[in-house]
């Protein structure tokens, strides 16, 4: 026996399996050509942040478009950033937008799939077999430092001007430590983390193809990575390798902040003798800082929306922000959208290639309007139903209220919405109250404020006018010519391009005549279709709040 299999049992007495023994366990999955496997990795610390959901959705992209497989799988290393039951924040996250990986962890302590268990906490076996055999080869071994001795290292460093910081070459103390001494030391009782043997030359460089960015060209890795610390737990880069080729992941998709620790990986992924993944290096998502007006990332401390739970409380719904968020992911999603306005997205032809390469930029302008859109081509069942369904959660006041009668309010909701032109008032569920209070005598306040332009006269000249002539029953064209008939007695003009033309010779056109009694009806200048919005409230509410407007006059 050698003096590293002498190692390997010392340091691993426990562990009896081989990397054969797991390839067995594992074995390649059985695929159609072609056929990608991604997966998303988060640590749970808490909440699903929306760049990590943005890279997400590459994943499941990528797996789809291609007849893969996506899966979620736990990071949960470092217990110090670990939030109790985060898992359950990133898996209602996930359940909001109805974006499903096809194996993985699916709740707290549950999970599907025969590549499993896909949290690393419970994969330590795994990684310790793995590391026995890299023990065995000499390409690993224990180092005993201290804290304090590695303070010193990295202050030898800073005094001798190494271009490099870290445990490497000359610098690697316990490196080339006899058999004899660590087994002492081990023996002994004293603690030790497993460190990578490196076999980087700091003269030679690698290159690899990201499918993203193309080729990239960096120095070789000469560190001595810790593999697995004190308390025999991996730290991320050991364990990603392991579990990325167990899990047998074709592409490694995550953000471009992982750019230069690929050399260490790539290393790793050698001396473990493992296939090299694909490696694809998303865009971070960035937005525009309002204090400094420069790009920066979307940050859990400064940006409400940094964090997906934002999206559900503000009742943005998930069609909007998966759209928006294509957006950002494929260049020529806008293009395909104006040629199938009202296609579902899961036929839009996603291609990683067509990532951009720089940043992306988080716009909630924009998502806004992307969201004005979606909503726009709902039927009024639709967004009844999700309406509901958030009040339900954020605004029981109004959700009893709005559910009191969903005939009616569906009806509501419906005004103008099946039109060639729909209009784009919502953008979010959470301004649906609003939008709509005129309807409720609960939530209506009159607060009547009519055009400066008008004298009252004029204006309880047009509403005691009107009352005279209305008609519940009159379709919206009846209804519009009583208001045009209305306007030369009262001194105005039916025609507006009249008004326009000569505008001293009248007190006003149309326009202003409806706007009086739109008003009047529900304190607003802006609304849907106002003919509409009258059949709905019923003569008799109609001709109350007429009869109160005058009476403020």
């Amino acid at each position: 026996m050698t003096n590293n299999e002498k190692l390997a049992q010392l340091l691993f007495p426990d562990i009896t399996k081989t990397p054969e023994d797991l390839e067995k366990l594992y074995p390649p999955r059985n695929l159609p050509e072609g056929a990608r496997v991604t997966r998303f990795a988060p640590s749970p610390t808490g909440y699903l942040h929306m760049g990590g959901f943005f890279g997400a959705l590459v994943d499941i992209l990528t797996a789809e478009s291609t007849g893969g497989v996506s899966f979620l799988r736990i990071e949960d290393t470092d217990k110090k950033r670990e939030v109790e039951d985060g898992v359950s924040a990133i898996i209602k996250g996930f359940d909001y937008f109805g974006v499903n990986f096809t194996e993985g962890v699916t709740g707290f302590g549950t999970e599907k799939g025969e590549y499993g268990p896909y949290t690393q906490s419970q994969r330590v076996e795994i990684y310790q077999t793995v590391a026995k055999s890299l023990v065995e080869k000499g390409f690993a071994y224990p180092c005993f430092c201290s804290a304090d001795e590695l303070t010193a290292l990295r202050e030898k460093q800073e005094t001798d001007g190494a271009l490099i910081k870290g445990y490497f070459g000359k610098y690697a103390k316990c490196r080339d430590m006899s058999f004899e001494e660590q087994e002492r030391r081990i023996n002994a009782g004293e603690s030790y983390v497993l460190r990578l043997r490196s076999q980087g030359d700091e003269n030679k460089r690698i290159a690899f193809d990201d499918v993203i960015k193309g080729k990239i060209e960096m120095p070789e890795n000469t560190i001595d990575e810790v593999l697995l610390k004190s308390d025999g737990i991996p730290t991320y880069h050991f364990a990603h390798v392991c579990d990325d080729h167990f899990m047998r992941t074709t592409h490694v998709i995550r953000g471009e902040e992982w750019i230069s620790s690929v050399p260490k990986h790539i290393e790793l992924f050698r001396v473990c003798g493992y296939k090299l993944p694909k490696f694809a290096h998303t865009p971070q998502v960035l937005k525009i800082d309002e204090e400094t007006g420069d790009k920066r990332k979307l940050s859990k401390r400064k940006d409400p929306e940094a964090a997906v739970g934002y999206f559900i409380e503000e009742g943005i719904p998930k069609e909007s922000v998966l759209e928006y968020l294509l957006t950002l992911i494929n260049s020529n999603f806008e293009d395909w959208r104006r040629a199938n306005p009202k296609e579902d997205i899961s036929k839009f032809p996603f291609n990683l290639k067509k990532m951009s390469v720089s940043g992306c930029l988080f716009d909630l302008v924009k998502l806004n309007d992307v969201s004005k859109n979606v909503i726009s081509i709902m039927s009024a069942k639709q967004v009844y139903e999700n309406v509901a369904a958030w009040a339900k959660d954020f605004d029981a006041e109004f959700y009893n209220v709005f559910t009191a009668n969903p005939e009616y309010s569906t009806a509501v909701l419906n005004i103008d919405r099946e039109s060639p032109k729909p209009r784009k008032d919502i953008a979010k569920w959470s301004e649906v109250r609003d939008f709509v209070s005129y309807f409720y005598n609960e939530f209506y306040t009159p607060d009547v404020k009519f055009d400066e332009k008008l004298n009252k006269e004029d204006i309880k000249a047009i509403l005691e006018k009107y009352l005279e002539v209305y008609d519940p029953a009159d379709e919206k064209d009846v209804w519009f010519a009583k208001i045009k008939d209305m306007c030369e007695p009262l001194g105005f003009t039916p025609n507006v391009k009249e008004y326009k033309k000569t505008p001293e010779a009248f007190k006003g056109h149309v326009g202003d005549v409806s706007g009086v009694i739109r008003i009047a009806v529900t304190s607003r200048s802006n609304t849907p279709d106002l003919c509409a919005i009258m059949q709905l409230l019923g003569k008799d509410e109609v001709t109350a709040r007429i009869n109160n407007a005058i009476s403020t006059l």
